[in-house]
């Protein structure tokens, strides 16, 4: 998917910010992100910090979206944690799995595509791992599911 069918899908269903730490598939969606102007892009330091602003977005009544790569998605396990269990707040996520396709054609050592999905279950975060070329329907019916459920959700790229 492009950039600027990515940006589409977010005004679609009212995205108001993009907490973006972009990775090597998700970084293609870089430069419209940025010139966008809606949804509004915010780049922070590391993935904790991207949660944390997500969830003081959604107590003062935006919807925003977390952009990260899985191993960020480990590095901000407390952050997650606590806004998604603690406030109960409905974060949604889009995680890119780094070596997703290679390791599953035993092609790669990487341990990230490894742990994700543990990881996600045993946080109880409900997930969907989109395909390699996913299209806008798949990825609207994807976060459009997560949307509808009310509560904090996961959508997985593999890379």
């Amino acid at each position: 998917m492009t950039g600027q069918e990515f940006v589409g899908v977010l005004r679609h269903f009212g995205i108001t910010h993009v907490i973006y730490l972009p990775d090597s598939e998700t970084g293609q969606w870089d430069a419209d992100l940025a010139s966008a102007g809606s949804p509004m892009l915010i780049r922070p330091t590391r993935e904790g910090e991207g949660i944390g602003i997500a969830a003081g977005l959604m107590l003062g009544g935006a919807k925003p979206l977390v952009v990260m790569q899985c191993t960020g998605l480990f590095e901000a396990g407390d952050a997650l944690r606590n806004v998604v269990h603690d406030l109960r707040l409905p974060l949604i996520l889009v995680v890119g799995v780094r070596s997703y396709l290679a390791h599953q054609q035993g092609q790669s050592k990487d341990t990230c595509p490894v742990f994700t999905e543990p990881i996600l279950q045993a946080w109880r975060l409900p997930y969907h791992l989109l395909g390699p070329r996913s299209t806008c329907e798949e990825w609207q019916r994807a976060l459009g599911a997560m949307i509808s459920s009310g509560g904090a959700g996961v959508i997985l790229l593999p890379e």
